[in-house]
């Protein structure tokens, strides 16, 4: 396809790169929903 390394070291980085990434997404999306009903509540 793109010529992408056959190493599986470099899909398991990969892999784990891209879970950091959505755990991070998951968490600020929390955060900035609990924070908008804080506001709301006032």
């Amino acid at each position: 396809m793109l010529g992408l390394p056959g190493d599986p070291v470099f899909y398991a980085l990969l892999v784990l790169v891209l879970g950091f990434f959505f755990f991070c997404y998951l968490l600020l999306r929390r955060t900035l929903l609990s924070f908008r009903e804080g506001q709301r509540e006032r």
